[in-house]
């Protein structure tokens, strides 16, 4: 079974405006909707994917809860968001009425730091309801934006909430790797391997020393498309040479179990 952990979907009509929106230098590799999702699933050979969804400010919570637990749970796997600027209970409520298992923080949109007390004490709700969660992690536009999602944050939340299922996005720090190799591997997190627009762009060794530290089965396969090509994200990743079986649960093996998914 493949799992892609990290895959960006929006309703239609606003998947337009996002994607016209996107970071510079980051081209589109599909259209961000659930439809274009799907296709790019199945010529890839993937089997489910995690559609994660952000609401920017506590106003868009609730809508966006309802979009996402909406979507097709044959092949997609709902992540919500919640937002620190809510009530904690109400964002749980909005997770709960929408059936909604995992999370995603994204500290550059939202606007969040990692290391904030109401980030933290909503990240112990959500470890104590068993809902997994994951996470931006490293560079962001301005200094301020790359301190809210810093790797070290990422460690520290992991002390801190042992019991928190934390999902670390793009090994711990999307183009940060040298902190993240001091701060996040080896921690308590889970790595994930997305690395926009490609992970063939990275020293193929050196993501291979990554995973080989922080151990093959706490690592998962994320896309982060539409920014990034799902299949050619598998090859880079099989041609790391992992041993079959750390190779089989990074590409959904340990992210089936996390999410209690069968084969």
């Amino acid at each position: 079974m493949i799992i892609d952990a990290h895959a960006h979907v929006w309703p239609d009509h606003i998947a337009r405006r996002v994607l016209a929106a996107r970071p510079v230098g980051l081209t589109p590799m599909g259209d961000g909707t659930l439809d274009g999702l799907r296709a790019r699933m199945d010529s890839a050979g993937i089997d489910l994917a995690c559609c994660l969804a952000i609401a920017n400010v506590a106003a868009h919570v609730a809508g966006t809860n309802r979009f996402i637990g909406a979507i097709d749970r044959s092949r997609f796997v709902p992540f919500g968001t919640v937002h620190p600027d809510l009530p904690i209970e109400e964002n749980l409520a909005s997770l709960r009425d929408n059936g909604i298992r995992g999370v995603k923080l994204h500290p550059l949109f939202q606007q969040l730091s990692l290391a904030d007390t109401r980030v933290i004490e909503l990240l112990g709700a959500l470890a104590e309801d068993g809902i997994v969660v994951i996470t931006h992690a490293g560079a962001g536009g301005d200094d301020a934006a790359k301190e809210r999602g810093n790797p070290r944050h990422i460690r520290a939340l992991t002390q801190k909430l042992p019991d928190l299922v934390l999902i670390a996005c793009h090994y711990g720090g999307y183009h940060r790797l040298d902190e993240a190799a001091r701060s996040v591997v080896g921690s308590g997190a889970i790595l994930e391997t997305s690395w926009p627009p490609t992970v063939a762009a990275l020293d193929r060794e050196r993501v291979r020393g990554l995973i080989d530290a922080h151990g093959g089965r706490r690592v998962v396969f994320g896309s982060d498309w539409p920014m990034a090509d799902p299949g050619a994200e598998i090859a880079a990743l099989r041609e790391l040479g992992l041993p079959p079986d750390d190779e089989a649960a990074l590409l959904g093996g340990t992210l089936a179990g996390l999410l209690g998914i069968g084969s």
